[in-house]
């Protein structure tokens, strides 16, 4: 079992213990996603995996998010956001934006990629590196700027 799983765990029993609802709600959600992901694919989940599920999460939560507000429904809008702050908690520091555009810069020049038509091998290949480390939006949007013309 991963750290970063085990301290979810603690988490859940001290949100528990400490009678918070919305936190201990969301733990465990997210550890319930966890567990659907090791029965699904019959696998112990690793560090990077768990992060890469709080990723989704979170990016599933900006989306309602969004959605909400665009509906007026700002009382739900405020309990994903809430939601938000607790699964960013997970995360590992990130590679900021200048981070990030160096180390797709490093990608491009080691891969040979010189256009567009590159970015699929590009992606793959920072998605292997900077996963866990970056988000992948931003990533994305690095490569494009790199890959482009005036880039």
């Amino acid at each position: 079992m991963s750290p970063l799983y085990q301290t979810i765990q603690a988490d859940m029993k001290d949100a528990m213990r400490a009678k918070q609802a919305q936190r201990l709600g969301t733990i465990r959600m997210l550890l319930a996603a966890c567990k659907q992901k090791e029965v699904d694919e019959r696998i112990e989940l690793t560090d990077p995996m768990v992060v890469g599920l709080v990723d989704k999460l979170i990016k599933q939560r900006r989306d309602s998010v969004q959605a909400f507000t665009q509906a007026g429904r700002n009382d739900l809008a405020a309990n994903e956001a809430a939601e938000i702050e607790v699964l960013q908690a997970y995360l590992p520091a990130r590679l900021s934006a200048d981070e990030v555009a160096q180390a797709v810069a490093q990608l491009v020049q080691r891969l040979g990629a010189s256009g567009p038509g590159d970015m699929g091998k590009v992606m793959a290949a920072a998605k292997t590196e900077l996963a866990s480390k970056a988000d992948m939006a931003q990533v994305s949007a690095a490569v494009k700027k790199a890959l482009s013309p005036a880039g």
